[in-house]
């Protein structure tokens, strides 16, 4: 199989279903993870407003966050040579709910397998199923929606953490209703 042809499975599986949350069920996720105990339902957003994984998310703190600026700052731990940090910008209330949590250790005191099986209850809850209906759809579902927002390329990959804008360009690979948005634009 060619470089090409692989990358465009990036975001779908052989079946040619979408491995991302489209903004329908991203919507839907929200409304349901509010419905959370506090901590739970900030983590889901977290996730949600800053595509991070969820080592990631659960390695934040009090330090992290910046209310005056209203960024999150995330130290991608995919890099394992070098700390590498990027600050993704949030919604006020992110950080305000974040700031109500706050504990010198980190906001969220549950494994990762718990934030996993959070994650998956509430993808449950919203009935999303599929490949897209995980954390990591949640992270793909934050890139392609901002490619159809016409984000440029080059924040997605800052907020995302990618070293190589060929990773980020995945996000462009969009089907169905994300995909029409994509040819609109010159209709």
């Amino acid at each position: 199989m060619e470089y090409e042809q692989l990358e465009s499975l990036i975001l779908r599986n052989y079946n040619g279903q979408r491995k991302y949350l489209n903004q329908i069920e991203r919507k839907r996720f929200l409304a349901n993870a509010a419905k959370l105990p506090p901590d739970k339902k900030a983590f889901c957003r977290v996730l949600h407003y800053t595509g991070c994984r969820i080592s990631e998310a659960l390695a934040l703190t009090p330090h992290s966050i910046d209310l005056s600026e209203g960024v999150i700052l995330i130290e991608t731990l995919k890099r394992r040579c070098k700390a590498v940090f990027r600050v993704v910008p949030v919604p006020k209330a992110l950080l305000l709910e974040l700031s109500q949590l706050s504990s010198e250790e980190g906001f969220f005191d549950f494994s990762r397998t718990t934030a996993w099986r959070v994650v998956k209850e509430v993808m449950k809850q919203s009935a999303i199923e599929g490949t897209q209906a995980t954390t990591k759809g949640l992270r793909h579902g934050f890139g392609v929606a901002h490619a159809t927002q016409k984000t440029p390329l080059n924040l997605i990959q800052r907020w995302l953490g990618h070293a190589s804008s060929d990773t980020t360009k995945i996000y462009l690979d969009a089907v169905g209703k994300e995909e029409r948005d994509f040819a609109k634009r010159l209709w």
